[in-house]
């Protein structure tokens, strides 16, 4: 007869866990490497030195909104814009952050202190699958398995960031490190699409972003974001509703 047991064991130890989740993680060095090259090199256009460069980096850790807050820096948009549109940007990780509090919320305060610093969308997006896979992680093998993840993924971001801010524009356009962003993205967000909710979330935030694009200083990005999380919560409670 076939063997029922699950594909992971349930009793992993905080060791095991910490190493499945580095496996985890390491295949997103890939992109996160030429991401904060990218980075990098755009920060030091931006007029940025080395150190607010690194500062950028290693204090806000969230590409995305590094990216969107140095645009706007370089366009002279008003402090309070830039500001607005990188929370904007990041209003994910609170969804992120509510999400992980079932699996996570019982560690000790650093812990979760450490877990909020590393909130990257590639831990999450390793984790919370992970979690959903084996419910009977233990909350330090769950917390071990997010280190694990994190901690193969940071250092490749620090040191592509250092490297791309000290070269700089000496890189070829040949080569072209912009198509880390949307890989990147498309790699995490497309796992994550499994629910009507996720889905009409995902193409109203597509649609609006499109059709807002010509709002000044990118705020339509924030408009856009606004209307896909409205779509996704009123999806979700139209369906608990049916059933």
């Amino acid at each position: 007869m076939p063997s029922s047991t699950p594909d992971f064991p349930t009793t992993a130890t905080p060791r095991r866990a910490f190493l499945r989740g580095v496996r985890a993680g390491a295949p997103f060095i890939l992109v996160i490497a030429p991401f904060g090259l990218l980075f990098g090199v755009v920060g030091t256009e931006a007029g940025l030195n080395l150190a607010e460069v690194m500062g950028f980096t290693v204090l806000v850790i969230a590409g995305a909104a590094q990216f969107t807050a140095v645009q706007l820096m370089a366009d002279n948009a008003p402090t309070v814009i830039v500001l607005a549109t990188a929370l904007a940007v990041n209003l994910r990780m609170a969804m992120y952050s509510a999400s992980l509090v079932p699996h996570l919320g019982a560690a000790p305060l650093w812990q979760r202190a450490f877990a909020a610093y590393g909130l990257v969308d590639q831990t999450y997006a390793a984790s919370i699958l992970e979690y959903d896979r084996d419910p009977s992680l233990s909350v330090p093998a769950r917390m071990a398995y997010f280190a694990g993840c994190f901690l193969i993924v940071s250092p490749f971001w620090y040191g592509a960031t250092l490297a791309g801010a000290l070269v700089g524009t000496a890189i070829p356009p040949a080569f072209a490190l912009d198509f880390a962003i949307p890989i990147t993205f498309l790699a995490m967000i497309a796992p994550a699409l499994r629910t009507l909710a996720h889905v009409a979330a995902a193409v109203v935030s597509i649609s609006a972003t499109l059709l807002l694009a010509g709002m000044p200083y990118g705020t339509g990005l924030l408009v856009a974001a606004v209307l896909a999380m409205a779509t996704g919560a009123g999806v979700e409670s139209m369906m608990a509703r049916r059933t």
